[in-house]
């Protein structure tokens, strides 16, 4: 029966005039967007039938399981081990609650990101504009859908993200690889890996990270299941506490890093325009994300339920964990996936410096190689200035991924189909679960009200107050990277 009325719902349909302009537009639309997926395909097809060949089966990705492997091992990397504390910030259950609602969250925005993006290419196809050796980002889609000014503003916060969500990974580089190897100070470890995550320079697009968004989605599995287990098998500690959420401080602290570990979509353009048919995208990110909760949700939950409130003190969960040669495995396999992470935030802030110093369109790796160095500069800078990662992750959660990942998409998505018109030619029909354009505007109406308000607003106080205590803690930089603080000749002596 059900069939039936399916049957005679679809031929009732199909008798509607203005539904069959609406398919036919948009079918037009996506024979636009092939367009150069097929020049992309022959080229793929020209490989294989030339036989096997372990270099293009190891570095040339661009189908549904690359992206999906390039979103879910990207979408946690050192936040994973941050969680727990983020957990005793805000008690269990909200904990719990926060991760889900801003998992799902994420996964919309990353489906709006992909709907502007289809939307631009298939316009710019239908003027007969190639991106064959150009690789479309964001704030270029904002730029064609919207104008220069919220061009300049994608470019600005996606930008500024991505820097310093390059600067955490190595940050979290150096604070990892302390717990294995302590006969170096943090500083010098950040030298060091700095060095080694200079190489992504090499990597030319995320087309070339297909081996390596597979080991690192490995990588964040096992770690997060050593956790879990090896949380479980240590009991909790004597006198366990869990009095979270205590502090109004805190828990929107911890908040903020919940928003931060979803929001990591600042690179879905560039994984989209990586794919051989980027239509395929639109669902991508989310059947990732609920991979993501797989690892998330027991491993912070069981480090929590063992250690409670020593959580709040130690932001890194290997620092509570007993030293074992599982312990560092994890750490290691996660030293790998930073610099696999920095890559992945690295590689927009590559193309965008590319186009500034008109090396986009050079063949030549070495080449860019070389014209990308200035880039990863400021960078290893940065995470030498600043050594702690856990009240960054916040900070960064608050005042800039609540924009880039939340607001702007959000704002840009009803901004290009604010008009009849816009809606009628929209290359991408309305997902199935809403029906009208009106549920649509709800919905992103929503997310930037409650973003703006709990993300940005509380969220940034919470995270800005908190920094703000970590820098201000007399010698916070000597006890980090294992020097004596000094104490400054106008200052009197301490009183104890």
């Amino acid at each position: 029966m059900l069939c039936g009325l399916s049957a005679t719902l679809f031929l009732l349909r199909s008798f509607n005039p203005s539904a069959m302009a609406a398919q036919k537009q948009s079918e037009e639309a996506i024979t636009f967007n092939q367009t150069v997926d097929r020049e992309e395909e022959e080229e793929h097809a020209a490989d294989h039938n030339s036989g096997f060949n372990v270099r293009n089966f190891l570095w040339h990705g661009g189908s549904v399981y690359d992206a999906w492997f390039s979103c879910a091992s990207n979408q946690v990397a050192q936040v994973l081990l941050t969680l727990p504390y983020s957990f005793s910030q805000l008690g269990m259950l909200s904990g719990i609650i926060f991760q889900v609602f801003y998992g799902i969250m994420g996964s919309w925005t990353a489906y709006l990101i992909s709907i502007l993006y289809v939307e631009y290419r298939s316009r710019k196809e239908k003027e007969n504009v190639s991106f064959k050796n150009h690789v479309i980002q964001w704030f270029e889609v904002l730029d064609g859908l919207l104008g220069p000014y919220w061009k300049a503003v994608g470019l600005a916060f996606n930008c500024t993200f991505l820097l310093f969500g390059s600067v955490i990974q190595l940050i979290g580089c150096a604070s990892n690889i302390y717990y294995i190897n302590d006969h170096l100070d943090k500083r010098t470890w950040t030298y060091i890996f700095g060095a080694c995550c200079a190489t992504t320079v090499f990597i030319p697009s995320f087309h070339n990270y297909r081996i390596w968004s597979f080991l690192g989605l490995g990588m964040t599995t096992y770690t997060a299941w050593y956790m879990t287990i090896a949380a479980i098998v240590h009991g909790q500690v004597e006198g366990v506490k869990h009095s979270g959420p205590d502090k109004l401080v805190l828990y929107f602290t911890g908040a903020t890093n919940i928003l931060y570990t979803f929001g990591g979509h600042a690179v879905t353009v560039e994984i989209m325009h990586a794919m051989w048919k980027p239509q395929k995208f639109k669902y991508v990110y989310l059947f990732a994300t609920l991979y993501v909760f797989t690892l998330t949700l027991p491993s912070a939950t069981a480090v929590y339920w063992a250690f409670g409130d020593q959580l709040l003190t130690h932001s890194n969960a290997f620092s509570l964990l007993p030293r074992t040669k599982w312990r560092d495995a994890g750490v290691t396999l996660m030293l790998i996936h930073q610099f696999i992470t920095f890559g992945f935030a690295c590689t927009p802030l590559y193309f965008v410096w590319e186009k500034v110093i008109g090396m986009h369109d050079t063949k030549s790796i070495c080449l860019r190689a070389i014209a990308r160095l200035p880039v990863v500069i400021p960078i290893w800078f940065l995470a030498i200035i600043f050594p702690f990662f856990g009240p960054i992750n916040s900070a960064v959660g608050a005042l800039l991924v609540s924009f880039t990942v939340y607001i702007i998409p959000a704002l840009a998505h009803m901004l290009t189909f604010k008009s009849a018109s816009a809606r009628q030619n929209a290359a991408e029909k309305l997902p199935f679960f809403l029906p009208s354009w009106t549920g649509m505007y709800v919905v992103n109406a929503f997310i930037v009200v409650w973003v703006l308000v709990v993300g940005f607003g509380f969220g940034g106080w919470a995270s800005v107050t908190n920094f703000i205590r970590q820098v201000d803690t007399f010698g916070l930089f000597a006890k980090c990277y294992q020097c004596p603080p000094k104490v400054p000749a106008s200052l009197p002596p301490p009183h104890h």
